[in-house]
């Protein structure tokens, strides 16, 4: 059963860039599509990006393509987001998310497709 831990949140002005990381404890990492979602307060959680495994394909929600770049490093069982050209919309708490499905964006971008999530990490961007 993996566990993930994120890092990386914290407060910043709108512009900054933040990089956020998720490490797993599963040994079998690579076999896994990663995933981070956002959720603002009073808000539904939404999709931000995902890498699937294997090829690596990535995939991103329409409100942070551009700006997000998601990537993984197998060798330290770990996934990052960079997030950059930062905006106060963008505040929420991030979560790193694993799952086995099909590396298809309609699958990963469903947050029902993941089976195992982190407690997720705080990001407030101000204005």
């Amino acid at each position: 059963q993996a566990q993930l831990v994120e890092s990386g949140g914290g407060s910043v002005q709108a512009g900054d860039s933040l990089r956020l990381s998720c490490a797993a404890s599963e040994r079998t990492f690579s076999r896994y599509s990663m995933a981070w979602f956002r959720q603002a307060p009073g808000q539904e959680r939404e999709f931000v990006a995902a890498i699937t495994r294997i090829t690596s394909t990535t995939y991103y929600g329409d409100s942070v393509k551009g700006r997000f770049t998601i990537s993984r490093d197998n060798s330290k069982n770990s996934v990052y987001l960079h997030l950059n050209s930062l905006k106060p919309e963008d505040t929420a708490v991030y979560s790193c998310a694993a799952t086995t499905a099909a590396p298809a964006f309609f699958i990963l971008s469903r947050a029902a497709t993941y089976d195992y999530w982190g407690q997720g990490t705080q990001v407030t961007v101000s204005s």
